[in-house]
């Protein structure tokens, strides 16, 4: 149940466990009546819910404290928040601390890239509360309802950051050209000492740089100097401490001069400006680029439009969408955008669900099918019954799994949170290390000072934070363009370490339904053969007759008048058509019949039976005259998937309930390595399991289910059961079995990101923190600026963000 917020006298609702009967209801709604501020309780056994008006957000905690005495425990509740103000791993860290210690909440995870929270919690903390915690840390958080999918507005983000850099740059400008102007043209330093004064320019410069650290910069002490005081400091208290180190040095030497050696009175206000303005340019930067990386999921987002047109009271109405309801009947006109899910009831054509299954094909479709809202529609006008609105759509459920994915840290990102939960501490011990021994092997203060800023600067652990979390987000909705859905992020990890692919092969390999694929006559014409065949087949109920009457009916055959069907378990069926006495059946019901097999059509049946194919042969007026052969037609993707997997080097194994020849053919057609046949659903188990480390299973039925939980990765067939799919991590959105090579390529590039990401941020900081400390000073080389660490850690934070950006073209 997701939790929502609580005015005084709104309605609330609880998920209550244990409930098997109306006795239970009773206790329920007794225990809850108990409740102060608690009125009107209504129990459902059906739904497992339990609705009540509340007079104040406290009411709830009570209701789940009444609920868990009675024996009626509430199910735990998962909330998503909307978080801002994170800049780098140490504030996901704090944020995650923050909320874990809340009494009821069972985890927190934390995603950087996104803005989000996705917190699991008993009903005994509210939503609200969560929200409150979070933003008492110095992060504003909303709570996300989930019938509003949205993401942070990251435009925005980039918007404002833009606009601060550039009045940073404006008022930073002339301090630089003063100072560095004046270093590198002697001229222009006399010039400006001769017409100013040193006191005048100074200043000036303090003035200038001043109004960039209240202004713009002000983000900075506003976030970083309370981090500081609650001794939890993160990426804006290194900025603060060394921006405004610099300046109160820089503030001294200009109005105090006196309480400085007189050889240390110098003014660093262009590193504090510089400081501040480079990493404003990095995080508008970043901030665009995070813009891009989320363009997947907010495409799908916009996918659903605003308005349908609706039957109402005999007339057609143009209606906000979030009013449609269940039943409703929607009118669609060419090229429209499907609204919500439906069937359609009126009209046939072609609806383009590219967009949501990667199939370029658009899908034909006629009374009685589905339709997907977000889809378009083709030339034709259309009318369909509304079966799903908000968060219960297709859509809307896609759009969910996409964030759950891209809110899940990997088994790899464990390695970065325990380095980020020291990092800064120890980086803010470097930098007062440094500005020790430079006092005591020099003597400088000046030089101590810009040596400590430099190591405060440059090491702000901002790509370490968004190494993993930008890379899941960009595959994981680059996976959604592609019609590959990763239910849970650490799929990734464990797909790209996949060693053997087992398959289903009902359904999965093949299209789950038997069909006419191969047909052999004897002095009869084949139209004619399937025509009388098709006809008789129609008053059976069984599977493989179906499949005979609708192959009549897509070659436009008419089906003819049928009397006395009789139906003979085992061995077929007799029956009177159009005159003509017909007996449609197996070889043995031939022989009982007393009818003379054609040696030729018994050839080419066996032939077919050795394939896998079920021949069925059929005899007119006592004289066998032609042989059908029926078959599970194999997906024309499935071939294809095979090849690619091998080339991915990985084995490939199928694992099914059918006889041994029906599933050896299959294989044989396929290419497939080890093929397991006649396995029931708990063999299936047993049979991954012995596959070891690195099995993935791909299936699509209930069967499946055990199977899809039991493999370290489950890839389930979107077009299957929703038991598959739910104990699945992986969901295929079409029926493509392709999707499986194309999530495992997908897998091994996010992966292959990812350990670049990483490879950067370890290796900046592991390299350019002695650096900038001063180590190779003493062998005559430089000590690196703090103007140049800004630069330096601004730019590290984009290039993890852009080369994530580069998986928007993988799979």
């Amino acid at each position: 149940m997701k939790h929502q917020e609580i005015a005084p006298g709104r309605e609330a609702e609880l998920t209550v466990t244990g409930m098997s009967c109306a006795s239970c209801v009773g206790r329920v709604e007794k225990a809850l009546a108990t409740v102060p501020g608690l009125r009107d309780p209504q129990v459902n056994l059906a739904t497992g819910r339990a609705h009540f008006h509340a007079s104040a957000p406290e009411v709830l905690p009570a209701a789940v404290a009444a609920l868990e005495k009675a024996g009626y425990p509430a199910q735990p509740q998962e909330t998503r928040l909307m978080v801002e103000g994170m800049t780098c791993a140490s504030c996901v860290g704090r944020v995650e601390k923050a909320l874990a210690a809340l009494p009821g909440v069972t985890g927190a995870q934390v995603n950087l890239a996104t803005g989000t929270a996705h917190i699991h919690h008993s009903a005994a903390v509210t939503a609200e509360a969560l929200a409150q915690t979070v933003t008492a840390k110095g992060y504003p958080a909303q709570i996300q309802h989930d019938s509003a999918p949205h993401m942070h507005d990251h435009g925005s983000d980039a918007a404002r950051l833009k606009r601060n850099f550039l009045i940073a740059l404006a008022l930073t400008l002339p301090v630089f050209v003063a100072e560095m102007g004046g270093h590198a043209l002697p001229a222009l330093h006399h010039w400006l000492h001769g017409t100013l004064g040193r006191q005048t320019l100074w200043v000036l410069e303090f003035i200038l740089t001043t109004a960039v650290l209240a202004g713009p910069g002000r983000i900075f002490f506003r976030v970083g100097i309370p981090a500081l005081i609650r001794r939890a400091p993160e990426m804006n208290s290194l900025v603060a401490l060394g921006a405004g180190a610099a300046w109160a040095y820089s503030t001294v030497a200009t109005f105090a001069p006196g309480l400085l050696p007189a050889d240390s009175v110098h003014v660093y206000y262009e590193a504090a400006a510089v400081i501040v303005t480079l990493i404003l340019l990095g995080r508008w930067l970043e901030a665009r680029a995070k813009g891009q990386a989320g363009d997947a999921i907010r495409r799908l987002i916009e996918l659903a439009p605003k308005t349908a047109r609706v039957e109402r009271g005999g007339q057609i109405l143009d209606t906000p969408v979030e009013a449609l309801r269940p039943g409703d009947i929607v009118h669609l006109a060419p090229g429209e955008r499907v609204a919500v899910d439906g069937i359609l009831t009126e009209g046939a054509g072609a609806i383009d669900e590219s967009m949501l299954t990667g199939e370029p094909v658009p899908a034909p479709k006629s009374p009685g099918d589905p339709v997907t809202g977000g889809t378009v529609n083709g030339s034709a006008a259309l009318a369909y019954r509304v079966t799903a609105t908000g968060a219960d759509t297709v859509l809307a459920r896609i759009i969910r799994l996409v964030e759950d994915a891209q809110a899940t840290k990997l088994p790899v990102q464990a390695l970065v949170d325990r380095i980020t939960a020291v990092f800064v501490p120890v980086v803010i011990g470097l930098a007062l290390l440094t500005f020790a021994l430079w006092i005591v092997f020099t003597g400088a203060v000046g030089q101590a000072m810009v040596a400590a800023i430099a190591v405060l600067i440059i090491a702000c652990p901002c790509a370490m934070g968004l190494a993993v979390p930008v890379s899941i987000m960009v595959g994981t909705g680059r996976g959604a363009e592609l019609g590959v859905l990763f239910r849970r992020g650490d799929a990734l990890q464990r797909l790209a370490e996949a060693r053997i692919v087992g398959f289903d092969k009902t359904g999965t390999l093949t299209k789950g339904a038997p069909a006419l694929t191969e047909m052999a006559t004897d002095g009869i014409d084949r139209s004619a053969a399937l025509q009388l065949a098709a006809s008789a087949e129609a008053r059976s109920e069984h599977p493989l007759a179906a499949a005979i009457t609708a192959a009549a009916r897509d070659q436009g055959l008419e089906l003819l008048p049928v009397r006395t069907v009789q139906a003979a378990i085992g061995r077929g069926l007799s029956a009177e058509v159009a005159g003509h006495t017909l007996l449609i059946g197996n070889a043995t019901a031939l022989t009982e019949a007393g009818i003379a097999p054609a040696p030729g059509l018994i050839a080419q049946a066996e032939s077919w039976a050795r394939n896998g194919a079920t021949p069925v042969h059929l005899a007119v007026d006592g004289r066998h005259v032609a042989a059908m052969a029926l078959a599970d037609p194999i997906r024309p993707e499935a071939a294809q998937a095979v090849t690619e997997l091998h080339e991915l080097g990985l084995q490939t194994a199928m694992i099914s309930g059918d006889v041994q020849p029906t599933a050896e053919a299959v294989g044989r057609q396929l290419g497939i390595d080890r093929v397991l046949a006649g396995v029931l659903p708990e063999g299936k188990l047993a049979a991954i399991r012995d596959m070891g480390a690195g099995t993935v299973f791909v299936g699509d039925g209930i069967n499946d289910a055990p199977a899809l939980a039991a493999a370290e990765t489950g890839i389930a067939i979107g077009t299957g059961t929703d038991v598959a799919i739910e104990s699945a991590e992986v969901v295929l959105v079409g029926g493509d079995p392709q999707g499986v090579p194309r999530a495992i390529r997908l897998s091994h590039a996010v992966m292959r990101n990812i350990r670049q990401n990483l490879f950067w941020a370890f290796a900046y900081n592991t390299a350019l923190i002695p650096v900038a400390m001063g180590a190779l000073v003493p062998f005559g080389g430089p000590q690196l600026s703090p103007m140049l660490g800004a630069g330096a850690m601004a730019l590290s934070s984009v290039f993890v963000v852009s080369n994530a950006l580069r998986l928007r073209r993988a799979g």
